[in-house]
């Protein structure tokens, strides 16, 4: 039997890793979708092509663009040390060596730039070795951003993390996840606005990604899916209902994974990098040369062998991993994207011109993709 997008996504429904699903597959005007399955593991009511979804990661590559809009303004440059805007991180400090405790600091060598944030170089963030000091120190502040209510706001945060050695000199390591989180405090201070207020002016409206943002209104919320953990018994255990953590605006909007959207809303903005920053109606939301910065490699091979853990076979762009080899049938170089913790994935292909967006909503286990995501890969480069 020929498989189509539905039936490989109802496969994992019915075998219940997944209560539903919507994947989405296009080329040009040629779109392909399928939504299965439901809203939760009760049923409550089927998976529709406008169900709303946590995107976790993917939120990276919508927060980078924000801050090259900034760039492209003249109101921040890319060599300008952040200090100005963040001056919790003006004068930092870095552990001896990634080994060292964490009182063991000596100074950085030079400022932390808007560009090693935008390129998760700042030197904060999660090396392929959680267990260094630095790292678990880290966690006490950088945690879980499916869970929004783990962060205080912005001010409070940046203290916090203001205290915590840097892991690496600016510059000299790809690290996780951290920079994300302060691209969007970076908005924020230079615009004077909070960065929702900001995304929905510059990008959202542009693009009519009309539902993705921070919260969930009560309206929404019958399109809104549930997050489920694994359980101990290897069932799906609830993590998240519609009525809970996105009900309303969070005290720190989370740059790294904070938003909810739509397969259509992510198919807008993947649709806008393609044809170099522009939306639909002609408008410029990024210039072609700020997707280009996007969608370019900016590692070296020993950043990514720091990164290992989470860059296999990719570098970094701003926002999205970069892909530099043919380490899997869907891995083409250039190709665009990255994964979130709550079963989510989108990419760009370039050279194709090929969009690819899976939402689900059961957490991952680790930084390596799931089943059901690489499955939709390969079925994405084989169609």
């Amino acid at each position: 039997m020929t498989t189509t997008l539905h039936s490989l996504l109802d496969a994992h429904v019915r075998a219940g890793a997944l209560p539903g699903a919507v994947g989405l597959v296009a080329r040009g005007d040629e779109v392909e979708v399928a939504a299965v399955g439901a809203l939760d593991t009760g049923g409550r009511a089927p998976t529709a092509r406008d169900s709303l979804f946590r995107v976790a990661s993917i939120t990276k590559s919508v927060t980078a663009s924000a801050l090259l809009i900034l760039v492209e303004e003249g109101r921040i440059a890319l060599d300008d040390p952040v200090g100005t805007w963040l001056p919790e991180l003006a004068k930092p400090s870095v552990v001896r060596t990634p080994s060292s405790p964490v009182h063991d600091e000596v100074p950085a060598v030079r400022p932390i730039t808007v560009f090693d944030v935008l390129a998760s170089q700042a030197g904060y963030g999660f090396a392929s070795d959680f267990t260094l000091p630095a790292v678990q120190e880290l966690f006490t502040v950088q945690k879980d951003g499916r869970v929004p209510s783990n962060f205080p706001p912005a001010d409070e945060w940046m203290a916090a993390l203001g205290r915590i050695p840097l892991l690496y000199q600016p510059g000299a390591a790809w690290l996780y996840d951290t920079c994300s989180v302060l691209q969007g405090v970076l908005v924020s201070r230079v615009t004077g606005q909070p960065l929702p207020d900001f995304l929905a002016e510059r990008v959202f409206g542009p693009l009519g990604m009309v539902d993705t943002g921070f919260e969930v209104p009560a309206a929404k919320r019958d399109r809104f899916t549930s997050f489920y953990r694994a359980g101990d018994d290897g069932g799906l255990e609830l993590a998240d209902g519609p009525d809970g953590e996105w009900s309303s605006l969070p005290a720190l909007p989370l740059g790294n994974g904070g938003l909810v959207s739509t397969a259509d809303d992510w198919l807008a903005f993947c649709r806008m990098l393609l044809a170099g920053g522009a939306a639909p109606d002609g408008r410029r939301v990024l210039s072609a040369d700020s997707v280009r910065l996007m969608t370019t490699d900016h590692t070296d091979p020993e950043q990514r062998a720091i990164g290992r853990l989470f860059l296999e076979g990719q570098g970094w762009g701003f926002g999205g991993s970069v892909d530099i080899d043919r380490s899997a049938p869907w891995n083409v170089p250039g190709r665009y994207g990255w994964v979130g913790g709550t079963g989510t994935a989108a990419h760009v292909v370039p050279a194709t011109g090929t969009i690819t967006v899976l939402l689900t909503a059961v957490a991952a286990m680790g930084p390596a993709p799931a089943p059901v995501i690489r499955e939709f890969w390969r079925y994405a480069a084989d169609a």
